[in-house]
């Protein structure tokens, strides 16, 4: 049994509904496209916050007479706030109001992001990122959680993959339009242009996004777990550190650092299963679809993490590409993400969740396969043509995936499982940029993948890739053996046919 299903017999919980409308008078109704424009804006702002930092790092390292080692916690402080407090703020907004926390998620981005084009120091701008990510931990939770009270059922396919597409948007803008910016005026402006962007979300939001629902009078607020929030943030925080400190490998400090996660982890369980308001209700993770949906989702972030850890330096070494054409070839699977995220959702709705999640999978296998199989002497488009496969399948899978995870969740439970699905798929990227990371440097077997040889970079590229179709094979299995069986037809009436 799904124990996100409201089991409430329909008639009366209309009945009751109707009670509870007339009570307080019928909610205003939610202008479904200015509402969508305003959560777009808000998964546009928060990945482009992750992805338009990075091409300003040399810059960055100049202006402060930083090292790599201290310019990198630019990026890492951002992630590392969005990966450590995602689920913790999908469960304030079910508890506290998810609009009035979307919009101060929303100010708090946006504020943070003035603070950091003013930053007169590496620390104060470290601060500041790492301020930025908490407000897009809020909106990054919030905003798909937001989809099931904006968007009819029957349509919900369609608005994931709008959202789909605008985090792929941000991320295949951020370089881009970073390096325009850094170029014309400076490193400030990467970060300036944030702030008309959330003013723009913000007023979106408060205008068209619908109220909160009122508390029932003498219902009692369940209580916020701040022992269990606490601990989940320190468990995520040691891992990620531990896939990051390394830059692929793993030394003590690392190890260490897993040892923590995996004991912060156990502690975390035990304190769960004895709270009686728990973050994270331990049945919840129990429901075979949502433990499917977060396992295949953190799988499947891996392996797009591939593309972007090996395809540089296959591009650069095994096709002696230059810069400007490796920058070129990349923008390639953003754009083909971007492209297919409204169609994956129009899929979606019209084939269900299942058949797309498998045809989605399917193709990333194939794609993967491709890129291990076709010789290098087809030149770029032997890479070009896999990855746009790779990335079309990860769109229909990420759609359906999430269509089919927030289907079924409560209304009070919509935030906290968006900030599970958000939170699987950034430890699939973090996982993924530092195991794929290891793979692609022990199959090239050079001490330094930067100078090795192309023949070198072409067989870690093969072999990585390899494993990631093992991978998406895993999540293949799971989609196949756990993810629900669309409803049968209705039998036909006694007496026909």
């Amino acid at each position: 049994m799904n124990p996100h299903r409201d089991t409430t017999p329909v008639g009366a919980g209309r009945r009751d509904g109707e009670h509870r409308e007339a009570a307080r008078g019928a909610r205003r109704p939610v202008p479904v496209p200015w509402a969508l424009a305003g959560l777009s804006l808000s998964m546009l702002l928060s990945s482009l916050g992750t992805s338009i930092a990075n091409v300003g790092l040399p810059t960055l390292a100049r202006a402060f007479d930083a090292s790599f080692q201290q310019i990198q916690w630019v990026v890492l402080a951002y992630l590392l706030a969005i990966t450590t407090l995602i689920v913790g703020a999908g469960r304030l907004g079910d508890l506290f109001g998810r609009r009035r926390l979307l919009l101060g998620g929303v100010l708090l981005f946006t504020a943070a992001s003035a603070l950091c084009g003013a930053a007169p120091s590496l620390p104060w701008l470290i601060a500041a990122r790492a301020v930025q990510g908490l407000g897009a931990a809020v909106m990054m939770a919030l905003t798909m959680a937001f989809v099931g009270e904006t968007v009819p059922k029957e349509r919900t396919g369609r608005a994931m993959g709008l959202l789909g597409t605008m985090s792929a948007v941000g991320t295949a803008l951020g370089p881009s339009l970073g390096g325009a910016l850094i170029a014309g005026l400076g490193w400030r402006s990467m970060f300036l242009v944030s702030v008309p962007l959330g003013l723009l979300t913000l007023l979106l939001a408060h205008r068209f996004l619908p109220a909160d629902r009122q508390r029932e009078p003498g219902a009692a607020r369940p209580g916020f777990d701040r022992v269990g929030t606490l601990l989940l943030a320190l468990t995520l925080a040691a891992y990620a550190l531990a896939m990051t400190v390394g830059h692929g490998g793993f030394g003590p400090l690392s190890l260490a650092l897993l040892v923590a996660a995996a004991a912060g982890a156990g502690l975390f369980v035990r304190v769960e299963a004895r709270t009686a308001s728990p973050l994270v209700a331990l049945a919840t993770l129990r429901d075979p679809v949502l433990g499917a949906g977060l396992a295949m989702s953190a799988l499947v972030s891996t392996v797009m993490m591939a593309t972007l850890v090996v395809g540089p330096f296959h591009l650069s070494r095994s096709l002696g590409l230059d810069a400007a054409l490796v920058g070129l070839v990349l923008s390639v699977g953003p754009l083909v993400a971007a492209l297919s995220g409204v169609p994956a959702g129009r899929g979606t709705d019209r084939f269900g969740t299942r058949r797309t999640t498998l045809t989605g999978l399917a193709a990333m296998a194939a794609g993967c396969a491709l890129l291990t199989l076709l010789p290098a002497t087809l030149g770029v488009w032997g890479y070009v043509l896999p990855i746009a496969v790779v990335t079309a399948g990860y769109a229909l899978f990420q759609t359906a995936n999430n269509t089919a995870v927030m289907a079924e969740v409560r209304p009070d439970q919509r935030g906290v499982v968006s900030g599970l699905l958000n939170l699987s798929r950034n430890l699939g990227l973090v996982t993924g940029a530092s195991v794929m990371g290891a793979v692609f440097a022990f199959a090239s077997a050079a001490a330094d993948v930067a100078t090795a040889s192309p023949g070198a970079t072409a067989t870690g590229m093969r072999t990585t890739f390899a494993v990631a179709a093992v991978a998406i094979c895993l999540a293949l299995a799971l989609a196949w053996k756990l993810a629900p069986e669309p409803p049968a037809p209705p039998a036909a009436p006694a007496g026909r046919g």
